[in-house]
Formats: C-alpha cells, structure tokens, sequence
C-alpha cells in the first residue's frame, strides 16, 4: 500500500509502526456552528481511510477531536448570552447527526480540548523545562520556534522567508522574543472560559491542543497524522515542533492532506454567499450523495462543487443502488437456488472488478479509480444476471457489491421508509417525552428518524418533519 506522505512529497510504502495495528489522527472540527461541506470533506475521505485500512486486516485506533474552546466558540456565545460550553455542547452533538448522516464511523475516541488541560499544563511545563518555550509578564507562554532546528519540515517553508514576511509587522503589547515564536498557552480575557495554569489564569493556544490529545490516546510516535491541507501550516507544523521537542521522537510517520473544496470554482465564502452547512445540503440531497460526491475525485485533488455535479453524482449512485436492488430482487425470485459450474465462472471472473477496487486504493486511496471499477461491476451484473440465473450467483454479486460500497461508506440497503403516519406518531412521543424531561428518549427518537431519512425541525408552530 503506498501514501503520500506531505512530509517528503512522494509516495511511500505504508508501514506501520506495530504490526497490525495502525494509530491514526485526524483534526475535528471547532464547535461553534453546524459544520459546512468543506469539514465533511475530510470526515468522509480520512473515514474511508480507515475502512479501507479495517478491510486489509488493521487494527485501526482512530482519534478525531472536537475544538471545544476558541474565540469563535466564546464569540458566538456572548452573541447569545450562554456559556462557551452550551455552544460546544450544541454543535458537537449536531455534528454527530451530520456524521450519521454522511456515514461516518464514530472515532475510536472523540476527545474534548476542554477535558484534556492538565496534558496540556504538562507538556508545557516539559518544553518550558527544556528551554523550548518561556514565560512573558502577563503570563503568556510562547514556543522558541528557531530552537526546533527542523522547523518547516512539513510545509518545506524557510525560516528566514518567514521572518521577511514579519518585518512589517510591529509586535506590541508583547514581549515575544522573536515573530515567529506562536502561544502555547494565554492569559484570560473578560468573560471568557479559564483554568488556573503556573503562569496565569488562562487558556490553551490551539495547537497545543491536539498534541496532547495524540500523545494521550495513541502515544508519542504515532502511523497517521491527517486533514485539510489548510492544516498544514502553522497549525500541524507547529504540532510537530511541540511534540517532537517535548517527546524527542518522530510525532508522526505519515502525513496525509486533503484539497481544498471550491464552489462553483470559487473559495468558499459566508461574504460570497456561496457558504454551505451539511445541514443545508440534506434539504435538497439524500447525505449519500455527498459522501459519494467527495470520494468521486482523488482525496488530494482540489474538488468543485456544483449543483450540477451534485445531479451526476445522484445518477450515478443511483445506478449502483438500483442494480444493488435488482441483484436481490433476482435473487429472492430465482427458480434456481445453487450456481452451475458456468455460473460459477461468471462469478470467478468478478474478481477482476475486486482488484482493480484494491489496486486503486493501494494506490493512495484513489477512489475515484476505485468508483470505476465499482460502476464495472454493476455493469458486469447488470448484463449477466436475470431471471434465468441462480439466486446464489444473485446473491454472491450483490455480496461483492456491497462489501466494495461498504468500503467507501455507500450504503445500498435502507431500512424500510416509514410511512407519514408512523413519522406524526414517533414525533408525538417525542414531544409528550419532552414534556416528562425524558430528553434521552427524545432525542433517540430524533435519531431513528433521523436515521430513516426523517430531518426534524423544532419551530415557534411547532415540530415540522421533512424526507432528507
């Protein structure tokens, strides 16, 4: 299997550090809102990763975390005069719907910045402790960038050409030994969220963050470290000049970057009006259809989203779903149970389609070559199944369907749609537990009809239900 690592920029041979096991981390998001379609981005692509890396036999403890604490966290509640940790609370548990949604596994572990401070206390102490990092008067702590001799490794930008882009700006009110040198930890502001530190009541600085959430649930050397390219720089380098001067090991053996999504070839904006929620998009797409949107083009590749390609993207899974449906519609009414031997070879000759899908995702995870190779296999079906043919050789292509789909995280079989009868009596008892305070059973009622493609929409009128 070979990745590309944004480390040396070249494809390398994957080798994990432990046989059999692969420890990987990806970036979550920051909690301050319903996440847009560029978080889903790497959500869906890194998601994929894992499957595929399960499917070849890995144990795969995956950790994705959620920014808990941050200034657009304390922004918006200030905004709505609640606490930072309602905000976060909010939108971590509706960005696990938009997660379902878009079938994304659960991580391993999902950990919260705000429950990891005493990690982060410690590792700074340590780079304070190993002349890495200093105190100013106010009590903030910066890292000595140009003491971590290998700065710039990942993003391969120069130090110096750094500093030039520095010399205009003037530092005041700080005490910074050197431009470069970024915060590990800083004192409070009115009215934000603190915790007592040896140096001042204060807060993390964000890249501290997942350093210490990766040492805590994966170790200190670990196989992936993964997410948008945007990531790569400060925010992951400067992760590997923490961790890697508190540890005195490699951080991470891997490095793998997502590309930008663009909209309608433009970089997505809230002042362009072109800035989408995966809330919004369920409105109008079944969320498979995104998924199946993402995986279309090579992970590293910039991708464009348009309605357009949103339409191609819904005929073409479409087509995978309706021969999924056609095999198992042949099958349950076949006159014939087992395969002949000519039977048998049709389904023989199959696996090509299986090692094109393995050949392209060994290959970076190229899923779009992997999609081809998925739509040759409906096309094989389609043409050599009918209701001549056995129900096992139904069977067994449908089988081999769906373990490729289940691999990209397609789902082929929904559960039964319920009918609007069924919808009104599940929303009544969710209202009446509601009532009772039983909000545990109200919202694993939301679930299962979020689940079942039923998106509920609380109103000042009441509770209004729409088919995603």
């Amino acid at each position: 299997m070979k990745v590309y690592n944004t480390l040396s920029r070249k494809k390398e041979e994957f080798k994990p550090l432990e046989e059999g096991k692969v420890k990987m981390y990806v970036c979550g998001p920051t909690v301050y809102n319903f996440i847009h379609i560029g978080n889903a981005r790497p959500m869906i692509v890194f998601d994929t990763v894992r499957r595929y890396m399960e499917y070849k036999g890995y144990e795969v403890n995956f950790v994705s975390n959620f920014t808990d604490v941050d200034d657009k966290i304390i922004k918006k509640a200030m905004e709505e005069g609640v606490s930072s940790q309602e905000i976060s609370s909010r939108y971590i548990e509706e960005c696990k719907k938009d997660m379902a949604g878009l079938n994304v596994k659960p991580a391993t572990r999902h950990p919260l910045a705000t429950q990891e401070i005493d990690g982060m206390l410690e590792m700074i102490s340590t780079l304070i402790e190993k002349g890495f990092a200093y105190v100013v008067k106010d009590g903030t702590v910066y890292f000595r960038t140009r003491k971590f001799e290998e700065y710039g490794k990942l993003s391969h930008k120069n130090l110096d050409d750094l500093q030039a882009g520095h010399r205009d700006i003037k530092v005041t009110g700080e005490d910074k030994e050197d431009a470069l040198d970024f915060v590990l930890w800083k004192p409070r502001k009115e009215g934000e969220p603190y915790w007592e530190s040896p140096w001042c009541q204060g807060r993390p600085g964000w890249h501290i963050e997942c350093s210490v959430m990766a040492k805590k649930y994966l170790g200190e050397e670990i196989d992936i470290h993964a997410g948008g390219e945007d990531l790569i720089f400060p925010h992951h380098e400067n992760e590997i000049a923490q961790s890697e001067a508190c540890n005195g090991k490699i951080f991470s053996k891997y490095w793998l970057h997502n590309g930008f999504l663009n909209i309608d070839n433009k970089k997505m904006s809230k002042s362009l009006g072109n800035f989408f929620t995966v809330r919004e998009i369920s409105e109008k797409y079944d969320l498979q259809v995104l998924r199946f949107f993402m995986l279309s083009a090579h992970y590293r590749s910039p991708l464009n989203f348009s309605a357009e390609l949103m339409e191609a993207a819904q005929n073409g899974l479409e087509r995978i779903v309706n021969a999924a449906k056609n095999l198992r519609h042949l099958q349950k009414n076949a006159k014939r149970a087992l395969m002949t031997e000519e039977e048998a070879g049709i389904f023989k000759s199959s696996d090509e389609f299986t090692e094109k899908f393995e050949a392209a995702m060994e290959d970076d995870f190229n899923t779009a070559d992997a999609i081809a190779s998925v739509f040759e296999l409906v096309k094989y079906s389609n043409t050599k199944v009918n209701e001549e043919s056995s129900g096992e050789l139904a069977e067994r292509l449908n089988k081999r369907l769906e373990q490729l789909c289940d691999i990209l995280g397609i789902i082929l079989e929904r559960e039964e749609e319920l009918l609007d009868e069924e919808i009104e009596r599940l929303i009544a008892e969710r209202q009446a537990a509601r009532k009772d305070r039983n909000y545990s059973r109200a919202d694993e009622i939301r679930e299962i009809l979020l689940n079942k493609g039923i998106v509920l929409e609380d109103t000042r009128e009441g509770v209004k239900w729409k088919r995603a």
